[in-house]
């Protein structure tokens, strides 16, 4: 398969990419590069100009911001199929967090100026990308509610049942070799110490149980009774 074909096909994984007319995916495909990036590899800096989207084809990625003690935040945790570093593209500023690699990863690298050409020649274009920010936008109010109206363990709770799969009749979390209680922290916009406490009051009372290599909800009622106070 060559690379234009290949970024079709990543393309077509787009929730509102999917259905834009050829022509318009082959001069996406056309001004792509594919990238490799190493885990914890730094794709972009927070303040870098934007010039470049990304599309996610492979691996996990993650955006944060940092403030001046050194601490994170998360804004985003990206999987395949997913696309980064829009934003600041769409609004001309510069990249408004770093995106960092988590695992071995590949993208699709589009230029700036493809996509703001698109947007003003293809109105199907731009109608995707309106909706792809809308639904940016309503993450970014989820995120907010959490940060300021959830506690730890509600927050905790949320994530867990949003990223549940079910495996051989149980609902279960997988953790990734990148999934450390650090990095579990920074995602719920807390420290070690409280995520710790958190998933133990949990353990406790019996909605899950905390394993190797996955976290095991016992108890999907109970889980989002907590994740609703």
């Amino acid at each position: 398969m060559n690379d234009s074909a290949r970024f079709i096909n990543v393309l077509k994984r787009l929730h509102h990419f999917a259905e834009l007319p050829n022509e318009v995916q082959q001069v996406i495909a056309q001004s792509g590069t594919r990238r490799h990036f190493k885990a914890g590899q730094v794709i972009y800096v927070e303040g870098e100009p934007a010039e470049s989207i990304y599309i996610l084809e492979n691996g996990w990625v993650k955006a944060t911001r940092m403030n001046r003690e050194g601490r994170e935040q998360a804004m985003m945790f990206m999987r395949p199929g997913e696309v980064f570093g829009d934003i600041a593209v769409l609004t001309g500023t510069t990249y408004p967090g770093t995106a960092i690699a988590l695992e071995d990863i590949d993208v699709l690298v589009i230029p700036a100026h493809t996509i703001l050409d698109l947007i003003h020649q293809q109105p199907k274009f731009a109608l995707a990308v309106i909706r792809h920010l809308g639904e940016r936008v309503l993450h970014y109010i989820s995120l907010v509610e959490d940060l300021s109206l959830r506690s730890v363990e509600a927050r905790l709770a949320n994530t867990l049942l949003r990223h549940a799969e079910l495996r051989e009749g149980q609902l279960i979390v997988p953790r990734r070799e990148w999934t450390t209680f650090d990095e579990m922290a920074v995602r719920l916009g807390t420290v070690r110490d409280v995520l710790s406490r958190a998933l133990k009051t949990l353990e406790g009372e019996n909605l899950i149980r905390v394993e190797k290599q996955a976290i095991v909800i016992l108890n999907s009622n109970g889980l989002l009774e907590k994740a609703n106070r």
